[in-house]
């Protein structure tokens, strides 16, 4: 009887030994599966509920106005304040048909500003792209860059590189 015992265990084993790997390696993602769904579960539950808890809080109005700035162009003031007069007023539309004729050297910047404007108006304020007109157009004074060039007899020259602020409001017509 003894060596009956001692076969069996040689050969569970062997069986074991075999069979051991596949079961550890198979079992350890089963275990980790069911109790990573089961922290989930609860923090799912409990998340909406607290959603629901905000959505009872009245909403804030609807924008009316959308902006964009453009920083630091490399353009002076005066420059583009010319452009900036010739849309101010108009309908997006029109007013980016007015800066495609025109010959200015400050009608990109101007006229990306007014683009990046309505795409904020529409895309983050769901306003209508048809009924929106530049409210506002602002050209403010940016960085001076102070640059000296020599000139005769030792002395020299100052050169003020001048930028510009371009801000832009749009807002829908009602």
């Amino acid at each position: 009887m003894a060596e009956e015992k001692k076969t069996v265990k040689s050969s569970e084993k062997k069986e074991t030994a075999k069979k051991a790997p596949a079961k550890k390696a198979a079992a350890p993602k089963a275990e980790k599966a069911p109790k990573a769904e089961a922290k989930k579960a609860p923090a799912k539950v409990e998340k909406p509920a607290k959603k629901e808890e905000k959505k009872a809080a009245p909403e804030a109005p609807k924008a009316t106005e959308a902006r964009a700035f453009a920083r630091d162009v490399r353009i002076t003031p005066r420059k583009v304040r010319l452009v900036a007069d010739l849309v101010r007023g108009k309908s997006v539309k029109d007013a980016l048909g007015i800066l495609a004729g025109c010959n200015r050297v400050a009608k990109s910047p101007v006229e990306k500003a007014i683009r990046s404007a309505s795409a904020n108006a529409v895309n983050n304020f769901g306003m209508d792209q048809n009924a929106l007109y530049v409210a506002e157009i602002q050209v403010g004074d940016g960085l001076k860059m102070k640059r000296y060039i020599p000139r005769a007899k030792g002395s020299a020259s100052s050169i003020v590189k001048r930028t510009a602020h371009i801000s832009v409001v749009v807002k829908e017509k009602k």
